[in-house]
């Protein structure tokens, strides 16, 4: 059995970068203040340009090259793996706590993506060529109350958002992971997994024709803000019942 140092009652927020509230102040407003140019109608001539671009340069061989790439932003993978992971360095530690970070990512991800794509209800770019079949000038506005609410959840992108959040999930678990096979992952590499896969994402999704130009922004933007909540976490001071004693040991802090 693993020797692991006892849980230290430590409720401070621990540190992000950035430091401070003001970006994720910025992350909020920007999410808030592009939502509302949406709304005004504004901003639509950018994600025209863009789509119709990509519509004009995506090749067989280029489509699937992003075809592919994009199945790195898929929730309910990510999901599972951050669980996986979750539950595999729980029972390498002999604590819940590791358990409790995807758990709580797959609560803040359902309860914030899902619902903001279904008030926003706007259609994605191919729904002109595709069912509904709407007029390409009706692609783009917000707030399509009358269409089937599975034509109308394009914004925002939950395949970047998705990404931002649970690949964060997957390199906070993956380091502390290494560490219990007396591994060190290197500083570096968890940077490239919580960057590279969300921007292949966001490139892909956009490419592809499935999200305009600003859903993809609008899912950064929220992705980033959750996840930088999910980092403030202090997890290994979080108070558990009395009943799970013997699994509250630190991971976070796993040396």
């Amino acid at each position: 059995m693993l020797n692991t140092p006892a849980v230290r009652r430590d409720l401070r927020l621990r540190p992000v970068r950035p430091a401070g509230w003001w970006f994720d102040a910025l992350l909020l407003v920007g999410l808030v203040g592009l939502t509302v140019a949406l709304a005004a109608d504004q901003l639509f001539g950018v994600d025209r340009a863009v789509a119709d671009w990509a519509d004009g340069h995506r090749p067989a061989a280029a489509y699937w090259v992003a075809r592919v790439l994009n199945f790195l932003g898929q929730g309910t993978p990510l999901t599972l793996i951050g669980a996986g992971l979750g539950v595999l360095l729980a029972v390498r530690l002999r604590s819940v706590r590791p358990i409790l970070l995807p758990v709580v990512g797959f609560v803040i991800t359902t309860f914030t993506i899902g619902p903001l794509k279904v008030w926003t209800a706007r259609a994605a770019p191919s729904a002109s060529v595709k069912d509904p079949f709407l007029p390409p000038e009706q692609t783009l506005p917000l707030f399509h109350d009358d269409l089937p609410v599975r034509f109308a959840q394009s914004y925002p992108s939950g395949h970047v958002a998705n990404a931002i959040v649970w690949y964060g999930v997957i390199a906070l678990l993956l380091a502390p992971l290494a560490r219990s096979f007396g591994r060190r992952l290197p500083d570096r590499l968890v940077t490239v997994i919580r960057i590279v896969p969300p921007l292949v994402v966001l490139t892909t999704t956009t490419y592809l024709g499935w999200h305009w130009l600003t859903d993809s922004v609008a899912g950064l933007l929220l992705g980033l803000l959750l996840d930088r909540l999910l980092h403030r976490v202090p997890w290994d001071g979080l108070p558990l019942p009395g009943r799970l004693r013997a699994w509250d040991r630190p991971f976070t802090s796993y040396p």
